[in-house]
């Protein structure tokens, strides 16, 4: 029986020769890429005529230079520009940056210095209290302006409200909580701000004033750090107030001073102002409150006088002598330091006077006035002298900022003279470079032995010294008995606490310096002290940083795990949380420092444990981020183990991790890849000849994904998982696996919903479905028929599922699949099939070319192109006549690179669709023209004539 081939027939090798880019030959000559280049160098002219352009001369250089090193001699573009540039700004350019060079030099202070307010926070969560507080608070109502207009009447008013503070218009609030407190003391940093704002200068005054009265109470001895830094705060403030204000009053012209202005440049108003906020404060009666609030504008005296501050430092320093308070007075000095550091960082000599100041009184701590106070209180000694720490070691690190090793030694030497001296002794450890301290080591041990009991703990003397040691080595000699030392009196700590707090700093010691058998040793320990009454429950931070410290030092996990003590110490980590951020951090570790697979039995086994952990942790409120991230780690793993030749072992793996890992289904999804990588891979080594024994494995292989995917919830994964492994199951010849795999895919796309979520977003689902169906096409092509299925069996079942799927109604994706499917029939009617699987016999080579065979797909096209043209029919309206347009466009190119236009009635139906494509004025003109050009230039190669009379035929019709 006749019948018309819709397809025309393709040698797919002569059309790729002919599609291949022209080769030209080169001659190289002299040119080769790696021979050096000849710089061409500009030359600039700057003409000074008003409004005329710069004219530039090119001479070649020939020197045979690389543009690189050109631009050490000023040839490169920039420098150009620079030379080129007016030299007025040129030398000024230049002396501000010396200038601000110079005042780099000479401001002391770097990035290297730890900043006050790193340590703010510390302070305020180390040093709290359960018992209730008094605050004396202000009534800071404002009182009536008077209407007499003598400026001495307002003078009069304004001593009288200061005169008010200082005798009483205050109500002391009694019993506060100490968040209370901390908020009462907010409410005045934002009264402050708010009376400045107002103008009320005087009330403001008042404020900082009472502020700083409070440092003089020491009822609550224990809070007292952490009320120094809220109260400074406010000075600070302040300070920063009054001289934003003074600095504002000397613009001239809305230019302001520059930074490092002289007096001589202040104008007389700005001094004024600044003397009167000076004799104000003076006229202050306490000492304390006088002594913070000129602290804290010190700044201000660079407006009255270049050697304003270097005179004021030794006075205030003067002034701290009458604090009778020993506590009180080393935080006044330690206000002295900061302040003195902002502003004048080179005055080293005043603050090392500050710190000479305080060793003289030094003995005052253990006097008896302070014991009295201690028992009053009931605070033991040795916590009432660590809250001398923040503000000696504070002080300690202004002295010891880039000071010379000789004064370090001379400060040492001081400190070692002095009896009871175990405070100033951990200072000097904070406070000093931790080169000079962990070269001195065993000194220091010496002088922390010397320490009496009683005073200042020993064990955090260790845990400073150990802090010294994480940062600088000690003498090679000297490690073993340091840390033998050390770890004598750590060991011998009763309180958990303590213990956990010393050994976390001194395990980073050994791990750095010593063997598996040491870090051993110390772990053991640790777990000795903290499973007695679960003490374990109040120290994870310190536990998950010994953790760390020990991962970041052996990150070779066959180390690692043969620590005997590893695993049972992660067994202390019972709170799910904590148990899980630990298992994370040492994932983390592995992924980033395993360079080779594993097959390790050891590390396999902890690592399994440690992944199981992470995901029994998963729940039905587990964040989807929390489950990305686990999931990611446990991939990590598994892309990480690996058995070498021994397929089986590595399958028996991924099924037991199949086993562990269900609830997270990017592990799952990770898995089937692994397990086809590994079928491919037995492919691979086996050359594609299986023998009965690989055959039976790759089948096992293919059946485990076939049985995982379902378990899947994404449809999209599914869908694309169930055609990778059909491409597997095919390229390893299992014919009846692969024909299970696209049969399950086929069954699945009438379950696509309409809307699927992207990134928690929801997005319609047809471009993936659209993307999806052409690589289905694709491999469909190579897919052999089943013997008992009949001809084309998947590609009808699929036709059939695309024609019952529910499309919208303003989308056109079923006709572009259509045309696709058109594509695909028109690759299979031709003799040989333009690529193959390996070993796997096409329906090219099964039916070969027989006539029924080609008129079933000669029936499905006509089915498809009526289809098609039903479609297009229904785009006629008004609205849709764009859409029409397109896609009768589609539909011709279509045609024209798969139809064979020999066929009447198609080249009838091609002509059509060009005419409908611009019937309504929608066609693009550019493309209709490109196209019309291609069909001409066609036309002119052999076998083409019949594409002469096509063109005659094509008409262009103008968009008028």
């Amino acid at each position: 029986s006749c019948f018309l081939r819709h397809a025309r027939s393709r040698n797919y090798v002569s059309e790729s020769e002919v599609c291949k880019l022209e080769s030209a030959p080169l001659d190289f000559g002299d040119y080769h890429p790696l021979k050096p280049i000849t710089v061409t160098e500009s030359k600039t002219k700057k003409m000074n005529r008003k409004g005329s352009t710069s004219s530039t001369s090119s001479s070649s250089s020939s020197s045979m230079m690389d543009p690189l090193s050109s631009v050490l001699d000023g040839t490169d573009p920039l420098s150009l520009f620079a030379a080129a540039a007016d030299p007025v700004t040129t030398t000024a350019t230049m002396d501000s940056t010396r200038k601000k060079r110079d005042k780099d030099d000479s401001s002391a202070v770097g990035n290297d210095f730890e900043p006050w307010s790193s340590k703010r926070g510390e302070i305020l969560a180390r040093y709290t209290t359960t018992e209730k507080l008094s605050i004396v608070s202000g009534s800071f109502s404002r009182k009536a302006a008077t209407t007499g207009s003598a400026v001495s009447e307002k003078v009069r008013t304004r001593l009288e409200e200061l005169d008010d503070l200082e005798e009483g218009s205050q109500k002391e609030l009694l019993n506060l909580t100490q968040q209370d407190y901390m908020n009462r003391i907010e409410e005045l940093n934002q009264s402050l701000k708010d009376a400045w704002s107002s103008d009320q200068k005087v009330k403001a005054l008042k404020i900082v004033i009472q502020c700083s009265k409070l440092l003089s109470d020491t009822t609550v001895i224990q809070f007292y750090p952490s009320k120094f830094v809220l109260i400074t705060d406010i000075l600070d403030t302040f300070g920063k107030l009054v001289y934003e204000r003074i600095l504002s009053m000397c613009m001239d012209n809305r230019v302001s001073l520059p930074d490092n202005f002289s007096p001589e440049s202040v104008n007389d108003t700005a001094k004024e102002t600044c003397l009167n906020w000076f004799f104000k404060i003076a006229s202050i009666r306490e000492l304390i409150p006088r002594f913070y609030v000129e602290a804290a504008i010190l700044k201000c005296n660079k407006f009255l006088s270049k050697m304003g501050i270097s005179e004021c430092l030794p006075r205030l320093t003067s002034m701290i002598r009458g604090i009778g308070d020993p506590l009180v007075a080393v935080y006044a000095r330690a206000y002295l330091c900061r302040v003195g550091m902002e502003v004048a960082p080179q005055l080293k000599e005043s603050l090392n006077k500050n710190f000479f100041d305080f060793l003289l009184t030094f003995k005052q701590i253990h006097g008896d006035t302070v014991q009295n106070q201690l028992v009053v209180q009931c605070v033991e000694i040795p916590l009432y002298l660590t809250l001398y720490s923040p503000a000696i070691d504070w002080i300690l690190q202004c002295i010891a900022y880039r000071a010379p090793e000789v004064l370090l030694t001379e400060m040492m030497e001081r400190c070692k003279k002095l009896g009871n001296n175990a405070l100033l002794l951990n200072s000097v450890m904070s406070a000093f470079r931790a080169e000079f301290i962990a070269a001195r080591s065993m000194d220091f041990i010496g002088m922390i032995k010397e320490c009496d009991e009683s005073g200042f703990p020993k064990h955090l003397l260790f845990r400073s010294l150990g802090l010294n040691l994480a940062l600088a080595d000690p003498p090679e000699n000297d490690r073993l008995q340091i840390l033998n030392e050390a770890w004598k009196v750590i060991t011998k700590l009763k309180n958990p606490q303590d213990y956990i707090n010393c050994a976390e700093v001194w395990v980073e010691y050994t791990c750095r310096h010593f063997t598996k058998r040491e870090v051993n040793t110390v772990l053991a320990d640790v777990i000795k002290h903290m499973t007695p009454d679960r003490a374990f429950e109040d120290a994870y931070p310190q536990l998950q940083s010994i953790i760390q410290k020990v991962i970041t030092y052996i990150y070779d996990f066959s180390l690692l795990f043969s620590v005997e003590k590893f695993l049972p110490f992660l067994d202390m980590f019972q709170k799910e949380s904590v148990r899980v951020e630990v298992c994370k951090c040492i994932m983390e570790s592995f992924i980033k420092h395993q360079q080779e697979s594993t097959k390790d039995p050891v590390i396999l086994n902890a690592l399994l444990h440690i992944c199981k952990t992470m995901h029994d942790s998963v729940n039905a409120l587990t964040l989807e981020d929390e489950k990305r991230m686990l999931a990611t780690l446990i991939n990590g793993f598994i892309k990480m183990v690996s058995f070498g030749r021994d397929f089986e072992q590595q399958l028996s793996f991924y099924v037991e991790a199949r086993s562990m890992f269900c609830n997270l289904e990017p592990v799952l999804v990770q898995l089937i890849h692994s397990v086809n990588q590994l079928a491919m891979e037995t492919r691979r080594v086996m050359k594609g000849n299986h023998s009965r024994k690989t055959a039976a494995f790759v089948r096992a292989c293919v059946a485990f994904c076939f049985i995982t995917i379902p378990s899947l919830s994404s449809i999209f994964t599914r869908l694309n998982l169930y055609l990778h492994s059909g491409q597997v199951a095919l390229a390893n010849q299992c014919l009846s696996q692969a024909d299970a795999f696209f049969k399950a895919a086929v069954s699945l796309v009438p379950e696509v919903p309409k809307m699927i979520s992207v990134d928690g977003k929801m997005r319609p689902s047809d471009a993936f479905l659209l993307e999806f169906l052409c690589n289905f096409f694709s491999t469909l092509l190579v897919v052999p028929d089943h013997p008992e299925q009949g001809v084309l069996f998947l590609v009808r079942g699929l036709l059939n599922v695309i024609q019952d799927y529910t499309w919208e109604d303003n989308s056109d994706d079923k006709v572009r699949i259509y045309t696709n499917v058109l594509h695909l029939l028109s690759a299979m009617t031709q003799e040989a099939f333009i690529y193959h699987v390996d070993k796997v016999d096409s329906n090219d080579t099964l039916y070969g070319g027989d006539s029924k065979f080609l008129a079933e797909i000669n029936k499905l096209c006509e089915t498809v192109i009526a289809q098609i043209l039903d479609h297009l029919k229904t785009l006629g309206k008004d609205e849709t006549l764009k859409r029409q347009s397109q896609l009768a466009l589609y539909f011709f190119n279509t045609i024209l690179a798969h139809g064979d236009l020999r066929n009447n009635k198609l080249n009838q139906l091609s002509v059509n669709l060009w005419n409908l494509a611009q019937k309504h004025g929608f066609a693009d003109t550019k493309t209709m023209v490109k196209t019309l050009e291609y069909i001409k230039r066609r036309s002119k190669q052999p076998e083409m004539s019949h594409f002469t009379d096509l063109a005659l035929r094509l008409s262009l019709q103008s968009r008028t």
